[in-house]
C-alpha cells in the first residue's frame, strides 16, 4: 500500500484555508489541487436556479475579531478560521458582553474546543470559541469586527474525467466546503484528488471516472441541474467523508440498496474491515441524498469511517491534522484500489468447456496455483468460474456466491481465460 503519506501531505497544505460553500477559500483549494491533477473549475453565477434552489450570494472575509473592555484580542480569526460563523455579515461596533453572547457558540462539553457553526441561508454574524475562554469573559464594552462581504458573485467547483474506452461512467463526489477541518472534509478531497491522479496515470481503464468537488447541498444540486443528460452514463457513484479517522469503515448503501456499486464496496470491505458497517439508506447526510433523490435515483452510495455525528471531533476545531492518520489514508486508499480494480474487472464468462471440469493439472494451473500469487483459495476460485462461467454470473456474483475474496475470482478469470478455458461474454 501507498498513499497516506502524500494524501496526509495534501491535507496539510489545504488545512489553513477558509472555505465555505462559496468564495475565494474554495477557489484557492482547488487551485491547490490542480497541481495534482488538472481539475476544470466551473463558476455559476449568484441567482442561477437549480431546480428548487439557487446560487447563494458570494461570501468572503478578510479578518474578524473580539477585543475586550482592556483592547486585547480575546477572539481572533486569523488564528482559525473556526472561530466566525460562516457567512457571517459584515459588522462592526462596540457592543455590552449581554448583547455580545447573543452571537457566541460553545461546547460547553468539550470546554477547550472551538465549534464549526454555520448561517448559509439566515443571514447573520456571530463568533466560535471555547467554552472555558466564554465562561471567563468579564462585563464591559466589547469592540467587534467582522470584515467579510456577502454580494452577487459566483459558486465554485472542481471537475476532473478521467476518460476510459467507455462513456459509462464512475462518479466520485467530495465537498469541498468546509474550512479548517481535516476529517469533514479534506479526507475526502485529498484521498479524491490522489485517486484521480493515480486513475490518470493509467491507459487500460475500461469505465470513465468523473471526479467532483463541490460545496455541499447547493453544489451537487446545481450540477445535477446542470448536468441532467451525462446521468444516464453514471453506473456507480460514491460520495467520500470523513475517510481519514481511525474508525472502522461505514457503508451506507445507495438508494436502491441493491445497486451493483453496494455490492461490490461491501464485497471489498467484508475482506478488509471485519468491523466494517453497512447502513441503509435514508435521507440525511451528504450529497448522495441529492444524487439518490427519486427524480434521478442514481446508483451512488456513501463511502465514510466514522459515521457524521458519532465522534466528540467532528464539526470542531479537534478534527486538526493530528485526528486523521497516513495509515488510515492510506488504507481508504487501498480500498478505493480494490473497489475500482473489482468494477472494472467485473463481467460475465462463458465456458469454452462446459462438460465436465478441464483437466487443469497439464494446462499447469495447478503449478500456478501453488506458487507465490495464487494459493488453494485461488484454485477454489477456479472451480467456481468453471461451474459458473454460463454467461449468466458475473465475477461479482460468483465472489459472492463462492466467498472469495474478488481479487481471487480476477485472478482466477485471468488465468483461465489465459488457456481459453473461459470467454468473457460481449
Amino acid at each position: 500500500m501507498t498513499g497516506g503519506p502524500q494524501i496526509h501531505s495534501i491535507i496539510r497544505k489545504l488545512y489553513p484555508l477558509c472555505r465555505s460553500i462559496t468564495g475565494n477559500g474554495v477557489r484557492e483549494s482547488l487551485s491547490i489541487i490542480k497541481e495534482l491533477i488538472p481539475v476544470n473549475i466551473h463558476e455559476i453565477p449568484t441567482g442561477t436556479k437549480a431546480f428548487d434552489w439557487s446560487v447563494p450570494r458570494e461570501w468572503n472575509i478578510r479578518d474578524a475579531f473580539i477585543k475586550d473592555p482592556r483592547g486585547q484580542k480575546v477572539v481572533d480569526f486569523k488564528k482559525s478560521n473556526l472561530h466566525v460563523l460562516g457567512y457571517s455579515v459584515p459588522f462592526s461596533a462596540t457592543v455590552a458582553l449581554d448583547q455580545l453572547k447573543e452571537h457566541l457558540f460553545t461546547i460547553p462539553e468539550q470546554p477547550e474546543w472551538v465549534p464549526y457553526r454555520t448561517s448559509y441561508y439566515n443571514e447573520n454574524w456571530g463568533f466560535c470559541l471555547p467554552h472555558r475562554q466564554f465562561e471567563a469573559l468579564e462585563d464591559g464594552p466589547y469592540e467587534v469586527l467582522i470584515d467579510s462581504s456577502l454580494e452577487d458573485g459566483h459558486l465554485t467547483f472542481g471537475e476532473f474525467l478521467v476518460r476510459g474506452a467507455l462513456e459509462d461512467e464512475v462518479l466520485i463526489s467530495t465537498h469541498i466546503c468546509h474550512p479548517s477541518m481535516c476529517n469533514d472534509n479534506l479526507s475526502g478531497v485529498a484521498t479524491a484528488a490522489y485517486l484521480a491522479k493515480h486513475l490518470a496515470g493509467r491507459n487500460d481503464l475500461r469505465y470513465s471516472y468523473r471526479f467532483l468537488f463541490i460545496p455541499g447541498t447547493i453544489g451537487s444540486i446545481a450540477w445535477l441541474s446542470l448536468n441532467e443528460e451525462k446521468l444516464p452514463r453514471v453506473k456507480y457513484g460514491l460520495v467520500l467523508a470523513g475517510v481519514g479517522d481511525q474508525g472502522s469503515f461505514t457503508y451506507k448503501k445507495s438508494r436502491r440498496g441493491d445497486a451493483e456499486i453496494d455490492r461490490v464496496v461491501i464485497n471489498c470491505l467484508g475482506h478488509l474491515d471485519k468491523n466494517f458497517r453497512a447502513m441503509d439508506f435514508e435521507p440525511t447526510g451528504y450529497d448522495e441524498r441529492q444524487y439518490c433523490c427519486p427524480g434521478f435515483d442514481l446508483p451512488v452510495g456513501c463511502l465514510m469511517r466514522s459515521v457524521h455525528g458519532s465522534y466528540p471531533e467532528y464539526h470542531t476545531s479537534a478534527d486538526d491534522l493530528d485526528f486523521v492518520t497516513a495509515s488510515s489514508l492510506e488504507e481508504t486508499f487501498y480500498l478505493l484500489l480494490e473497489i475500482t480494480h473489482a468494477i472494472e474487472k467485473n463481467r460475465k464468462y462463458v465456458s469454452q468447456n462446459p462438460k465436465c471440469e478441464p483437466q487443469l493439472g497439464r494446462r499447469g494451473l495447478y503449478r500456478k496455483t501453488g506458487g507465490e500469487k495464487m494459493g488453494k483459495n485461488d484454485e477454489l476460485a477456479m472451480l467456481w468460474l468453471l461451474n459458473l462461467s454460463d454467461g449468466r454470473h458475473s465475477l461479482l456474483d460468483i465472489s459472492e456466491r463462492s466467498g472469495q475474496k474478488m481479487d481471487s475470482v480476477i485472478r482466477a478469470a485471468e488465468a483461465l481465460s489465459g488457456q481459453n478455458l473461459i470467454t468473457p461474454q460481449n
